[in-house]
């Protein structure tokens, strides 16, 4: 069975065989939670949908915020025919099957066809492009749901024939209006169930939900189908509560968008200098579910960008850290983490040896493969010797303070450099003082 056939199929389950969640999509704007920064009043997408006008978007945005429920309230109010595929089942194929769908639509009733795409990142660029012609020439509106960022996974052709709406993660008030509402409704929701649900079971459910409107409504039937029946109804208890959200992680897409958001933000208050910051984010992420070992990884970096020679023990830290957690593992090992990353984050900074590296590496490219100068090459042959390896080398642990004053060590054909600029910070204020001596004593040879 196609995706397409399967879709449609779907639509005629019974009511009772459809999950809550998806009994619940709101089909009128007013019954519509969060999502405020869209469809409040005035709003231009708040317009298009209450005066029945379609373009072609891009819903992005978290899990459960009602991308799938916007486009299909889209479709309501232009009294559009509407094609629902999803890009993990859906191929070229559907996509064929699909705007011949839609031509028949528009020569024997005159209606217009909304094709939406959900995951549409999962369609590769090939994939992609085979719709445009059909958005271009309008036989189709397409609107595409996606969670990740559509600079990265949409063709640019695409992106300029489709607005793109960022949809926001549901807030506590959005979340708990929509579990209410479930909980009141007696045709669609559990109203005719007589559900009761206390105010911590609701604030266990809503919390745990994190922002995803989906898991809310999932947690809240299964609270409902575990919790007991009484001759007065169904009342969800805290315990029932604590009962179904056991295990809930918060949200993190270990390979998206949501993912290099996080860790770019543990980066960068470490890079501020802010330790409680620095433990947020790192225990969001690992109650994300976030591999350790990356973290890890990510914290060796920040010790050589951000601390650098300024505190050149943020590197054995860090090293020390990771091997901890390797060693121990999760939970155990993951204080040593955190030992490490209060460290860093309150350890005086320095970019320098980063800025440094950058500047020589655009040099060694710029200046190609030149010579090593002879009195530098390494002369353990004879031969070597006699052609002139290493001669007039001058050995600097001979020379006072071990310092071989005027000695030339970069290629004879390129011009000397000054790369390493330390900062008036850490260990490196005791740096530059050295740095600074050095280049006296060359200059006044």
């Amino acid at each position: 069975m196609s995706a397409l056939t399967d879709l449609f199929a779907r639509e005629k389950e019974p009511l009772v065989d459809r999950p809550l969640a998806d009994r619940m999509r709101p089909t009128k704007i007013d019954d519509f939670f969060g999502q405020a920064h869209l469809l409040a009043e005035g709003k231009p997408l708040r317009q298009a949908i209450e005066q029945g006008k379609a373009h072609s978007m891009i819903f992005w945005g978290p899990p459960g915020t009602g991308k799938t429920t916007l486009a299909r309230m889209i479709a309501e109010t232009t009294e559009s025919h509407f094609i629902a595929l999803s890009a993990v089942m859906a191929g070229v194929k559907d996509i064929r099957a699909a705007v011949a769908d839609a031509h028949k639509h528009r020569q024997l009733q005159d209606r217009s066809t909304i094709l939406f795409l959900d995951e549409v990142h999962r369609f590769n660029k090939s994939q992609q492009d085979a719709f445009l012609p059909f958005v271009e020439d309008g036989t189709l509106t397409f609107i595409g749901a996606t969670t990740e960022n559509p600079s990265f996974e949409l063709n640019n052709a695409l992106l300029s024939r489709a607005r793109v709406y960022v949809l926001k993660t549901l807030d506590i008030e959005a979340l708990s209006g929509i579990v209410n509402r479930a909980v009141a409704d007696p045709e669609l929701g559990l109203g005719s169930r007589s559900v009761t649900v206390d105010n911590d079971a609701l604030e266990l459910i809503v919390f745990a939900a994190d922002g995803d409107a989906r898991r809310a409504l999932n947690l809240l039937e299964l609270a409902t189908d575990l919790a007991p029946q009484t001759a007065s109804g169904i009342t969800i208890s805290k315990a029932v509560a604590e009962e179904v959200v056991q295990g809930s992680r918060r949200r993190f897409d270990k390979h998206g968008e949501y993912f290099y958001d996080q860790i770019s933000a543990l980066h960068k208050s470490i890079r501020g200098s802010d330790p409680d910051a620095s433990l947020y984010w790192l225990m969001r992420m690992l109650d994300g579910g976030c591999d350790p070992l990356y973290v890890a990884r990510r914290m060796v970096r920040a010790a050589s960008e951000d601390v650098g020679n300024a505190d050149p023990r943020a590197l054995r830290i860090t090293l020390d850290a990771w091997q901890t957690i390797e060693r121990l593992g999760s939970p155990e090992g993951e204080l040593a983490l955190a030992q490490a990353i209060v460290f860093l984050a309150c350890a005086a900074k320095s970019n320098a040896v980063y800025k440094a590296a950058k500047a020589a590496e655009a040099d060694a490219k710029k200046f190609g493969s030149l010579e090593v100068p002879m009195h530098l090459r390494n002369a353990p042959t004879r031969l070597m010797k006699e052609l002139g390896y290493g001669e007039n080398y001058r050995y600097a642990h001979d020379e006072e303070d071990a310092l071989a004053v005027g000695e030339k060590y970069f290629p004879d054909d390129m011009p000397e450099r000054t790369y390493y600029h330390p900062v008036p910070r850490g260990l490196e204020l005791k740096i530059g003082e050295k740095l600074k001596e050095i280049a006296r004593r060359n200059r006044e040879k």
